[in-house]
């Protein structure tokens, strides 16, 4: 586990108003947190050199370039693995990262092992990434899949 950066006030409302507006400016940020463009510089580039600031992207609205279809998948996986041979877990994880479809990945307590985020366009390619990828690889031993009806909230700040 990583350690835990310790934040101020300061740096608080520097990531609140980052995460809602990755593209402000320094002289932005200084006027919402009342210090000058040059300490807020400084500022965000420690959050960024100590990792609290991960990095920036362009949130991209799925529905809007054809992925018009998100599933969530529960998997389980076989529980042996033969001596010399790669963990189950260490295979899928690895195969996971080669899975365009699936945009999250995340082991779980429980019944199943991981749980899937997966964008596709429709039934047709969920059922081609389905049938192709997940249940051929050889560490699957189940999966049950949720489609997502309607989206009520759904955001990347973290609560701060």
């Amino acid at each position: 586990m990583q350690t835990e950066i310790q934040l101020d006030a300061v740096d608080r409302r520097i990531l609140q108003v980052l995460q809602a507006q990755g593209r402000s400016t320094f002289d932005d940020l200084a006027s919402a947190v009342g210090l000058s463009a040059s300490a807020v510089l400084r500022r965000v580039k420690r959050l960024g050199e100590s990792g609290v600031i991960a990095g920036y992207v362009a949130l991209v609205a799925p529905e809007r370039v054809g992925l018009g279809l998100t599933a969530y998948i529960n998997v389980r996986l076989e529980k042996h693995a033969d001596v010399g041979k790669r963990s189950p877990m260490d295979a899928f994880t690895a195969a996971v990262q080669a899975w365009p479809e699936v945009v999250e990945c995340a082991a779980l307590t429980g019944e199943m092992d991981y749980l899937l985020r997966v964008l596709v366009r429709d039934m047709a390619h969920y059922s081609r990434f389905i049938m192709d990828s997940l249940l051929k690889h050889p560490s699957v031993q189940d999966c049950k899949t949720s489609f997502v009806m309607q989206r009520w909230k759904g955001t990347t700040a973290v609560p701060l």
